[in-house]
C-alpha cells in the first residue's frame, strides 16, 4: 500500500502503528516490565530453584563473621574476591544476618534498586526506551544468577559509568576502578577510557590510582597488606570449571569418554573437570589471558590512531570505541576464564545496554545474540544443571552451544571495532555509505550527546543537524 499523499514511507503509519502503545505509556510500560522481571527471577530463586541462591548464603556468613565475631575477608584470612566485595554483603546485612532470615530478599532489593537507577538513566537517552527494556529483557533471561551475585551488583554501577564516560571521564573512572574491587572484569572498561580521554593521566589514571590507594591502604592500615591479592592467588590452582568456555572440547568429549570426570570442590563450590589435558589447559589460561589483553590493548591503540582527529570530533565514533572496547575485553574475560560461572554473563549487558540507549551503529546483532546468551545460560543453570553435570547429551550440547556464542560475539566485536571510519567526506552520505565504506555512520539525532551525560542533542560538523535520510542508526533502532 502507498504511503497517504504528503506523507513519506518513512513517516506513514506502518502495519502494525496500532498495536504500539500510546505514547505517554510507554516509559510506565518498561517500570512494569522492570517490576515483573524482578518479580520472577526472585520467584526462581527464592521459591523454584532455591539453591541458585547459594551464594548469598556465603555472603550473609562472611558478613556475619565481620560484624560479629570479628573476623574480616582479606584483612584477617585469604580471600577468593577483591577487598571491595565485602562492603554490598554488609549493607544487605543491615537487614540482618540470622541464618533463614532476610538477607537473600535485601540482596536481591538492593540490586533491584541499582537496577532501576541503571534503567532511570537509560531512559533519559535519545534510544532509552529500547535500551531500557533491552536491559529489562537481559535480566528476565539470565534469572536468578544475574541477580543474586556479586557480578548483578556491578553490572548497573557499570552502566551509570559508561553512560557518563565522555562527559565525566574522571567519575567514570573512578566508578569503574570501585567496581572492580569488587569484581575484576568492570575494570576492563578502564583502557578504552584511557585511550579516548584527551588528557588521560589527569582524568582517567589519578582517579583510578585514588580508588587503588584508598582501597590498598585501608587493607594496609587494618593489617590485612599480605591477603590484599589474594583474590589472585587463590585462583591459581583451580581446575576448569563445566561451564567455562574452555572446558567445552573436555564436556563433549566426556559425552563419550570415561576418561572425563565433573567433580565437586567443596572448598570452592564449584563443579570442576578432570580429563587428560584438562591441568594444562588451566595453567595456561591465566597467561593466555594477559597476552589477550595485552593484544586488544594495541589493537586499540591502533584504531585510536587511524582514527586521527576524526576521534576527537565525531562524539558518537569516540562512544563507540570507549563502549566496543570496553565489550571486547569483556569478552576476552570470558573466552580465556577458567572460572566461567554463570554470573559471569552479566558483564555483557553494561556496553550493550549503553550502546542501545546511545543509539550507536551495527550493535543490533550484538544485542539479539546476548539475549540468546543469557537465554541459554539460565536454561543451563539451574534449569539443566542437573542433567549437565551428569553428562546428558543434551543440555551439555546447549552448554556447549550457548559457548560458542560468546566466542561468536567475540570475533564479531573485534570485526566490527577494526572497521575502518568512512572518509569525513561521506559522513553524512547515509545508509549506502556506511554499508559500502564499513565506517561508523553520522551520529544519531542526540545519540552523539548522550554519552557525554547532555539531554541535549548535539551540534554536528554537517550543516543539516538532522538525521540524514536512511540513516542507520535511525533505521537501527527501529523494532
Amino acid at each position: 500500500m502507498s504511503a497517504p499523499s504528503g506523507a513519506s514511507p518513512r513517516t506513514a503509519p506502518g502495519r502494525f502503528a496500532r498495536a504500539a502503545p500510546p505514547k505517554a505509556w510507554r516509559t510506565p510500560l518498561v517500570w512494569v516490565a522492570f517490576l515483573l522481571a524482578h518479580a520472577w527471577v526472585a520467584h526462581v530463586g527464592l521459591v523454584v530453584w532455591v539453591w541458585t541462591l547459594g551464594d548469598l548464603g556465603l555472603y550473609r556468613w562472611w558478613a556475619y563473621m565481620a560484624f560479629v565475631d570479628g573476623s574480616w575477608p582479606v584483612l584477617d584470612y585469604e580471600w577468593v574476591y577483591p577487598a571491595g566485595a565485602i562492603v554490598p554483603m554488609l549493607v544487605a546485612g543491615f537487614a540482618g544476618l540470622a541464618e533463614g532470615g532476610p538477607y537473600p530478599l535485601a540482596w536481591l532489593a538492593l540490586v533491584a534498586v541499582l537496577n532501576a537507577v541503571a534503567v532511570a538513566l537509560l531512559l533519559r537517552r535519545p534510544h532509552g526506551r529500547v535500551a531500557a527494556l533491552w536491559f529489562v529483557a537481559f535480566i528476565a533471561l539470565l534469572g536468578p544468577a544475574g541477580l543474586g551475585r556479586l557480578d548483578g551488583f556491578v553490572a548497573p554501577l557499570t552502566v551509570v559509568a559508561l553512560l557518563v564516560a565522555l562527559s565525566r571521564p574522571r567519575l567514570s573512572a573512578a566508578l569503574l576502578t570501585a567496581c572492580a574491587w569488587v569484581k575484576v572484569a568492570p575494570g576492563a572498561a578502564v583502557l578504552p577510557l584511557v585511550l579516548a580521554a584527551r588528557r588521560p593521566v589527569r582524568d582517567v589514571v589519578v582517579p583510578a590510582l585514588a580508588v587503588c590507594v584508598v582501597v590498598v591502604g585501608t587493607v594496609v592500615a587494618l593489617g590485612g597488606g599480605a591477603n590484599v591479592l589474594s583474590f589472585v592467588t587463590t585462583q591459581g590452582q583451580r581446575d576448569l570449571q563445566i561451564e567455562s568456555i574452555l572446558a567445552t572440547p573436555f564436556m563433549v568429549a566426556g559425552l563419550w569418554s570415561t576418561q572425563v570426570t565433573r567433580g565437586y570442590d567443596d572448598k570452592i563450590f564449584t563443579f570442576e573437570i578432570t580429563a587428560p589435558g584438562a591441568r594444562a589447559v588451566a595453567d595456561a589460561a591465566t597467561p593466555a589471558l594477559l597476552v589477550a589483553v595485552l593484544a586488544v590493548t594495541v589493537l586499540l591503540w591502533r584504531v585510536r590512531r587511524r582514527a586521527g582527529e576524526r576521534l576527537w570530533t565525531d562524539t558518537a565514533m569516540r562512544a563507540d570505541f570507549v563502549v566496543r572496547g570496553a565489550f571486547v575485553l569483556t569478552l576476552v574475560l570470558l573466552v580465556l576464564n577458567k572460572v566461567g560461572s554463570p554470573q559471569f554473563a552479566a558483564w555483557l549487558a553494561p556496553a550493550v545496554a549503553v550502546a542501545l540507549a546511545l543509539g550507536l551503529p551495527r550493535w543490533r546483532v550484538t544485542a539479539w545474540g546476548v539475549l540468546a546468551v543469557a537465554g541459554a545460560t539460565q536454561l543451563a543453570y539451574p534449569w539443566m544443571y542437573d542433567d549437565i553435570v551428569d553428562g546428558v547429551a543434551g543440555p551439555t550440547f546447549l552448554l556447549a552451544g550457548r559457548n560458542l556464542a560468546v566466542v561468536a560475539l567475540l570475533v564479531v566485536a573485534v570485526r566490527e571495532l577494526v572497521r575502518l571510519p568512512a572518509p569525513e567526506k561521506d559522513a553524512g552520505a547515509g545508509e549506502g555509505a556506511s554499508a559500502a565504506g564499513g565506517g561508523p555512520a553520522a551520529p544519531p539525532r542526540g545519540g552523539g550527546a548522550a554519552v557525554v551525560g547532555s539531554t541535549h542533542p548535539p551540534r554536528h560538523d554537517r550543516p543539516d543537524h538532522r538525521a540524514a535520510p536512511g540513516d542507520p542508526c535511525e533505521r537501527r533502532n527501529r523494532r
